[in-house]
């Protein structure tokens, strides 16, 4: 038992490390992004391939819009968000590769195209065919996109004391409810002095939102878990998530 503790308390030590390390590297410490770059360049290699589901060369473009997105996370890594970095910049290299697959089928389907309209109905199926592949590619990627997000949500939610039974039983049941909830989330994520003591206290600030909100200390203190949930999301890398947001509130 003792074992398993000292390996977990290495793992945390490593990520606040790691996290106090790209911290330094946004205040401008150059030498030390390029170290943390090549020292992580097996992980991102990793991610690449889970994504691009073959092996990756470093000459290969994947393996450079891995290292740029990696890259990219570390200029973007906000703490106060939640998460992990590492949690973070995976989500963040398979969204852009992602984009650039997407980008790259497009190229190959106006070749298709061209070369359907100079060849007659000859390669029509063959075109077919390998749309079909991609679509059914973006449907595996995005699926697996949608539970990686979740999963993590569900690692920040966690930090709260919030479960996903805890938003079934207590999410508000009436819309009004609910849309005045999503409101009071979007006024706490708006202002990053009340954003930074959610996520530092892991406590809703619920005497400054009563004074900006026009709803009562008690309805939000009913729906607390609720707000904390959406506010996640919303100050979050969630696209899907975000997503259903959208989805709940008016057009």
């Amino acid at each position: 038992m003792s074992g398993v503790k000292s390996m977990f308390g290495t793992l945390l030590k490593r990520e606040r490390t790691l996290e106090r390390t790209v911290a330094e590297i946004q205040q401008g410490n150059e030498a030390l992004r390029n170290e943390l770059i090549q020292q992580y360049k097996p992980f991102i290699a990793k991610t690449v391939s889970s994504v691009c589901k073959r092996f990756i060369r470093e000459e290969d473009d994947e393996a450079s819009i891995g290292l740029i997105a990696f890259n990219e996370a570390i200029e973007k890594y906000a703490p106060h968000k939640g998460g992990s970095f590492l949690s973070f910049a995976e989500l963040l290299i398979k969204r852009r590769l992602i984009d650039y697959i997407r980008k790259e089928a497009r190229t190959r389907d106006a070749v298709w195209y061209t070369e359907d309209r100079e060849n007659g109905e000859q390669t029509a199926q063959a075109y077919l065919d390998a749309k079909l592949s991609v679509d059914e590619f973006y449907k595996q990627i995005e699926q697996e996109q949608r539970r990686e997000e979740i999963i993590h949500y569900q690692q920040v939610l966690e930090q709260f004391g919030i479960h996903f039974h805890d938003l079934v039983e207590q999410s508000p049941k009436h819309k009004d409810a609910r849309l005045n909830a999503i409101r009071v989330a979007q006024l706490l994520v708006e202002k990053e002095e009340l954003l930074g003591l959610l996520f530092q206290k892991k406590q809703l600030p619920i005497k400054q939102l009563e004074t900006m909100a026009s709803v009562s200390r008690k309805t939000i203190e009913r729906n607390r878990k609720y707000i904390i949930a959406v506010a996640v999301i919303l100050a979050g890398d969630y696209i899907y998530l975000k997503d259903y947001i959208k989805g709940v509130l008016p057009s």
